[in-house]
């Protein structure tokens, strides 16, 4: 018997071309991946970010196995084993629950659109990664990672001191950690990026509209989407190509039309930072940035992005130094306060009779009932809005709405992109997150490093709407000329 092939840092063209010479089949690959969950996952360093394992998953890899032998690959996800975080529904043996207990045993009635696309393409949905409860809107003060159905995600690069972070926690943790070939997440804001930032992978938000919220537990209406995280730009790129589609359920994917592209990979550029334009926004943030991270003994983070930016300059781009956006400073809205309870009451509905609740009111008194299990931290976020209308008529969420489209939007990242002709805006880590998100527009998160202490280190690009081609070539440039990213050490000392 020969060696057992080597996932470790494996793109998904190098499974997919181990998979075409016979090197490797997709079923002895989910063989493997499932022995580095058992090694490391639950076991060992207990990552504990993979929550629940699709138990067809062997079943499913060998019969896509049989398929390519009968008719060749269905394209470059064929035999692919992936994650999905576990808000994402999926009509088969595994449960949906948004990492809560109230929903352990909540079974969807079919796949939603992002798990249609992902089997439609021929990848193995390996399992269900953990994920923050209720994608970290159900109270204030919850750790990133912590669900009461799958217990605390750990960081794999310094599991005793530094956060998994963002709610798609465990989609983060099980790419960074090689537990599968790449993730899918979720983001309302910052959810995606976020853990791509700390667990030192490559994380793609797109624009609300490009991907369907169809069968997804939601937050949002407004900011809510599903993207790919993986090791590579590349590997993003090709997965996020799969996930695009107008879907007659979910009205924001009409606009996509003309915009979304089936292949992604077409935009990667080795140059592609040669004659870009590329903003920092400076300002009162900013200084705020550089003043916490000295404080905070995070001098070094600095550095990396200091040396992110030269980087650019020596590979052609034009760095545009201050790029102020016209509306810099945070402001609260209260869009997300009003928005989850109509969003998610309409998707326990989609549940049918057999759904273990059927509105949110239910839920919080679930809770309430039961306060040693789900009340570890409270649910102030979720009682909250389960005291709005539920109808989003009120004038404060009207308000809050307009203005954010108008000031992220139109004021904001266009407004800032057009008057310097500007091909992204460059921020540090995920500072600054919440003005795309809010806005509705894409960013892609990439390595850029560690500190001294190992801790991760990414940048993050931001664009205007459908702008994804764009933002993939100059994060791809950037990528191939550093190779920054390294694994995490996984064995105990």
């Amino acid at each position: 018997m020969g060696a057992e092939f080597d996932v470790l840092e494996a793109t998904i063209t190098d499974l997919s071309r181990a998979m075409a010479t016979g090197e490797v089949t997709s079923e002895q690959l989910v063989r493997i991946y499932l022995k580095r969950i058992a090694t490391y996952d639950r076991a060992g360093i207990s990552l504990n970010s993979v929550l629940e394992i699709n138990p067809d998953a062997l079943f499913i890899a060998a019969a896509l196995d049989q398929e390519r032998k009968l008719a060749g690959p269905r394209g470059p996800l064929h035999g692919i084993p992936v994650l999905v975080k576990d808000n994402i529904d999926t009509g088969d043996k595994m449960h949906t629950s948004a990492g809560s207990l109230a929903l352990a045993e909540s079974y969807a009635p079919k796949d939603s659109y992002v798990a249609a696309q992902l089997r439609r393409a021929g990848a193995v949905i390996l399992g269900k990664a953990n994920m923050t409860e209720w994608a970290n809107f159900m109270t204030v003060g919850m750790p990133s990672g912590y669900s009461s159905r799958g217990g605390q995600v750990l960081n794999p690069y310094l599991p005793e001191s530094l956060s998994p972070s963002g709610s798609s926690a465990g989609s983060g943790v099980a790419v960074a950690a090689n537990l599968c070939a790449a993730a899918i997440g979720t983001e309302t804001s910052g959810s995606i990026l976020s853990p791509s930032n700390n667990n030192s992978v490559v994380g793609i938000k797109p624009t609300v509209g490009l991907v369907s919220r169809t069968g997804i537990i939601p937050i949002a209406f407004s900011q809510d989407t599903a993207g790919p995280m993986t090791r590579t730009v590349a590997d993003a790129a090709l997965l996020l190509g799969a996930l695009t589609g107008v879907d007659p359920a979910d009205p924001a994917t009409a606009a996509s039309a003309g915009h979304a592209h089936r292949d992604y990979t077409r935009f990667l550029d080795k140059d592609g930072l040669k004659g870009a334009r590329i903003g920092i926004p400076r300002g009162p943030w900013f200084k705020r940035y550089e003043a916490d991270a000295e404080d905070r003994f995070e001098s070094d983070e600095l550095k990396l992005f200091k040396d992110a930016v030269q980087t650019m300059k020596e590979l052609g781009a034009e760095i545009v130094d201050p790029a102020d956006l016209a509306y810099m400073e945070y402001w609260e809205s209260s869009v997300l306060d009003y928005e989850f309870k109509p969003a998610l009451n309409a998707y326990l509905a989609s549940l049918g009779p057999s759904a273990p609740f059927r509105t949110m009111k239910e839920i919080v008194a679930y809770n309430a009932a039961n306060p040693e299990a789900m009340l570890r931290y409270g649910q102030k976020l979720m009682a909250g809005s389960e005291a709005t209308s539920g109808n989003l008529t009120e004038p404060a969420y009207i308000q809050d709405r307009l203005r954010d489209i108008r000031q992220t939007r139109q004021e904001g990242i266009d407004r800032t992109m057009a008057e310097h002709k500007l091909d992204a805006l460059l921020f540090p880590a995920t500072w600054g997150c919440w003005i795309p998100a809010r806005a509705g527009y894409p960013s892609i998160q990439v390595p850029a490093g560690y500190a001294a202490d190992g801790r991760p280190f990414g940048i993050t690009l931001t664009g205007t709407a459908w702008s994804e081609p764009t933002l993939i070539r100059l994060a791809y440039a950037y990528e191939q000329a550093t190779k920054l990213r390294r694994p995490p050490t996984l064995e105990k000392a």
